[in-house]
């Protein structure tokens, strides 16, 4: 499945295990949840989760090379992953593909708001934009604005090689 929807994979996803699991834990995080308001529902977890892996990814691109193959790994295992859950949920083969595309292209915005947030400086409305989509109390924009911009502090300082072992800070 994964080689019909993306065919330049790497074939190594698994070496992004790691990483993985530090994103999903970050983006699990009770503070999103409770001081940032972020939903606790399948779209707003799933919102995190994506604003997470995008930080870590954009920084990722900033290693170079093995930096890059990193990030195109830590991808390929956000699909397997998001794949795997979807099919627990009940979603088919053929609706999977078009879900799991939608949820690639997700991260892929993300992306993209947050280069321009780490290039400008202009946090709150990419926290808006990535994290909750609309409109937002400015109490939870508050913690969750200040709180990405800290966890990108964190791993824009951390090695390479602490990224690529799942070393978040």
């Amino acid at each position: 499945m994964l080689r019909s929807l993306l065919p330049g994979l790497t074939a190594r996803p698994d070496c992004a295990a790691p990483l993985f699991d530090s994103v999903t834990r970050e983006a699990r995080a009770p503070h999103w949840y409770v001081e940032g308001r972020v939903p606790d529902t399948i779209e707003g977890r799933f919102a995190m989760l994506a604003t997470i892996a995008a930080l870590v990814i954009l920084r990722l691109e900033r290693g170079g090379g093995r930096g890059i193959e990193a990030s195109v790994a830590l991808i390929e295992r956000f699909v397997e992953v998001m794949e795997s859950e979807h099919r627990e949920m009940g979603l088919g083969d053929p609706k999977l593909g078009r879900t799991v595309r939608k949820l690639v292209s997700g991260v892929a915005r993300r992306v993209e708001i947050w280069r321009g947030a780490v290039e400008s400086g202009v946090w709150v409305e990419a926290a808006r934009a990535s994290v909750y989509g609309g409109e937002i109390a400015a109490d939870a924009l508050d913690h969750t604005a200040p709180a990405l911009q800290e966890f990108w502090s964190r791993i824009d300082k951390a090695s390479d090689q602490a990224l690529f072992e799942g070393r978040l800070s």
